[in-house]
């Protein structure tokens, strides 16, 4: 009778921490949302721009790649974690030329969010800068969509160095796609991740519901506090677009 009970004991004791595991990953999901303020909105737009900073200080992302970037996602600090099962999240910041060629001066930046259980392990760091160069008018339809799956919705590949970088290895890819790796951005496959608009984020730098499009193509939407370092950086450092 007594060994009977150590079965349903150990069945007991397995659906606990399964539960327990759920748990934490919920929590750790859930937490940047909790956390949410304006405050750290804004700096995650002042991270953006260090990170942006240090792409063009260094020449690890060609200037005529840059040139030819309609719209520019920055990310810094992208989280990996893991129960068994991998994952990763963060947020960052999305900026576009002006004009309805894109022949004009850098947006006011919308803030997105960015998942995939491959994001974060491609450098092999636990916290990873990313940013995405947004290529051609199908790259910009797609990430201004509600959800982006890179890859799929947009088609993705590692951005060319300064000395890989040729005026055809940058032809066809919607997205080119950059990770801070040992202090140096390096070309990464970002395929599976997903990027997402931060309405909450949006509405709280603007005082109002915008959506991504709202903010980077409308006209003479001002860039919120913490942001305007980044739209500087942009228009100063960015060569004007090449076709």
């Amino acid at each position: 009778m007594v060994f009977s009970l150590f079965p349903r004991l150990a069945t007991s004791i397995r659906t606990s921490a399964l539960g327990f595991v759920v748990i934490c990953i919920f929590a750790c999901l859930a937490a940047p949302a909790w956390g949410a303020s304006k405050e750290k909105d804004e700096e995650t737009l002042k991270n953006a721009a260090t990170v942006f900073q240090q792409v063009v200080t260094g020449d690890d992302v060609p200037a005529d790649v840059l040139a030819k970037s309609l719209c520019i996602i920055v990310l810094p600090n992208v989280k990996k974690f893991g129960f068994g099962v991998g994952g990763s999240g963060g947020r960052g910041a999305l900026s576009c030329r002006t004009g309805e060629n894109f022949t004009g001066k850098w947006s006011a930046p919308a803030m997105y969010s960015i998942g995939g259980a491959s994001v974060g392990a491609q450098v092999g760091g636990s916290s990873t800068d990313f940013v995405m160069l947004v290529m051609n008018n199908k790259g910009v339809e797609a990430v201004l969509k509600d959800k982006t799956k890179v890859g799929s919705d947009a088609s993705a590949t590692a951005g060319p160095s300064s000395a890989s970088a040729t005026s055809t290895s940058v032809g066809g890819s919607d997205l080119l796609t950059y990770a801070k790796s040992k202090g140096l951005f390096a070309g990464v496959s970002l395929d599976g991740a997903t990027l997402h608009q931060d309405g909450d984020a949006n509405q709280r730098l603007y005082g109002k519901v915008m959506s991504a499009t709202d903010i980077v193509r409308g006209k003479d939407v001002k860039p919120p506090a913490g942001g305007q370092e980044l739209v500087t950086l942009l228009d100063s450092k960015v060569p004007k677009l090449k076709h």
